[in-house]
């Protein structure tokens, strides 16, 4: 259908809004992350008084910003790979193969993205502590517990993105790995894989991101010593002051390697996304 001149006009005008809506609090947080602190306290200015980086360099020293942001990095990138794992075998079993329970398994992984996450912290939290008092092993407080959290959040959705992505590669390709000596994990691993890199890319990408930006969880389940970064941001607000300044310098540390690893991985991400979902 050819697009008309008042269409592209209003379509230009949508964009143009939108766009203003998404630039505009990113603009507030760069400046503000600029400003002396008693311009973010005052008035709201759409320049500073006096340009100054002491912001990005006292955040380091007003809170442990760089214990926090280790522990942010172990947590997300252990869930992330935990999630890859176990969402391809689960996925590549549900493709290939025919077993009692096939459809019960698929339907029970999708029911779990009807409910939202907040019912499952107290369940959460009572199992990890029955666990700490039958075992000795500490999941409440620790990075451990909140990796095991994570995961119960992303694998779902991941697995059931990648059965729909596995479901699109013809089996005839497994096949003829299969008759030439390969096993079903040989076939899964030469020939699957590679052609699944942009499901399994998009699946990466959602279990880092959230992971990387949970507060909930994150606020019950972790103490001083590991705390992640989007709890650790609170810290920032004290009793006598808060530094919004500090706050928006480290706000935007903390969105980089987000970021940066969604516009390396954009064109992977969106053709996982839509393959998956479509199918």
């Amino acid at each position: 259908m050819r697009e008309t001149t008042p269409f592209k006009a209003f379509r230009a005008v949508v964009i143009a809004v939108l766009g203003l809506f998404t630039l505009i609090p990113l603009y507030a947080m760069i400046t503000a992350a600029l400003k002396p602190l008693r311009d973010v306290q005052g008035n709201f200015t759409w320049w500073p008084s006096s340009l100054t980086t002491a912001p990005f360099v006292d955040m380091w020293s007003t809170v442990p910003l760089a214990r926090y942001f280790a522990n942010s990095v172990i947590v997300s990138v252990s869930a992330t790979a935990a999630s890859v794992a176990l969402a391809i075998l689960a996925a590549f079993a549900v493709s290939r193969f025919t077993f009692r329970g096939r459809s019960v398994f698929t339907t029970t992984v999708l029911s779990t993205q009807m409910f939202p996450g907040v019912l499952f912290l107290l369940p959460l939290f009572l199992i990890f502590t029955n666990i700490n008092s039958a075992t000795g092993i500490q999941l409440v407080g620790s990075r451990l517990g909140l990796i095991i959290t994570y995961l119960t959040f992303t694998l779902p959705f991941s697995i059931w993105m990648l059965v729909g992505y596995f479901d699109s590669i013809p089996r005839e390709l497994d096949e003829a790995a299969m008759v030439d000596g390969c096993t079903p994990l040989g076939a899964l691993w030469r020939v699957v894989l590679p052609a699944a890199r942009p499901g399994v890319i998009a699946v990466a990408i959602y279990s880092f991101m959230t992971a990387w930006g949970e507060v909930l969880f994150a606020s019950v389940m972790t103490n001083d010593a590991n705390r992640t970064l989007a709890v650790g941001l609170r810290e920032y607000s004290t009793q006598t002051n808060v530094y919004w300044n500090q706050i928006m310098a480290a706000s935007l540390v903390v969105s980089i390697p987000v970021v940066v690893g969604f516009l390396l991985a954009q064109k992977s991400f969106v053709a996982g996304v839509t393959a998956g979902a479509v199918k």
